[in-house]
């Protein structure tokens, strides 16, 4: 886990602390926030679904404290955008679409989904490699601009977006 916006852009962070295992929230909550232990208990305490309203008060908390208050509200709100309304958050990975277009596997190194080409053939093989929400199993598929942005996706927790240049 890096602290160092640099390192580790505010919105991986912040995902980081969202998609944390349900068992360990109570604890996370209570070695990582400045939270009451009355509101850190009643956090701990929801059960099934509701749970993700407790991971969120995590991750805002958490990044709230390490990043900032700001980067706090425009992580939940990429979040909320991309997970909740299907759209593309503000803070999600960028990467330029050339007006010549990019090969998938070259998407998936570039925008950092992938660390090599042959880790992005095996995700495209099993089929965790999305564009605008299809999957794709064809390891010679190449995007190419339609003259919008498209989503690139890693399985069902990892968004970015192709901007044309």
């Amino acid at each position: 886990m890096w602290l160092n916006d640099d390192a580790l852009p505010a919105y991986d962070f912040w995902q980081y602390w969202r998609n944390a295992d349900d068992r360990d929230v109570g604890k996370f909550l209570r070695l990582f926030t400045d939270l009451p232990l009355a509101e850190i208990a009643r956090l701990e305490a929801l059960q099934g679904s509701e749970i993700n309203a407790a991971k969120v008060v995590l991750a805002n908390e958490v990044t709230r404290l390490c990043r900032g208050e700001e980067a706090a509200r425009a992580a939940e709100a990429t979040a909320q955008a991309t997970f909740a309304g299907g759209g593309l958050g503000e803070d999600l990975p960028v990467l330029a679409l050339p007006a010549t277009g990019i090969s998938l596997i070259d998407a998936l190194v570039e925008i950092g989904f992938a660390a090599s080409r042959g880790e992005a053939k095996r995700l495209i093989a099993g089929g965790g490699a999305r564009v605008d929400g299809v999957a794709i199993s064809d390891e010679g598929f190449y995007i190419a601009s339609l003259g919008g942005e498209v989503r690139l996706s890693s399985g069902k927790k990892k968004h970015g977006i192709l901007r044309p240049t």
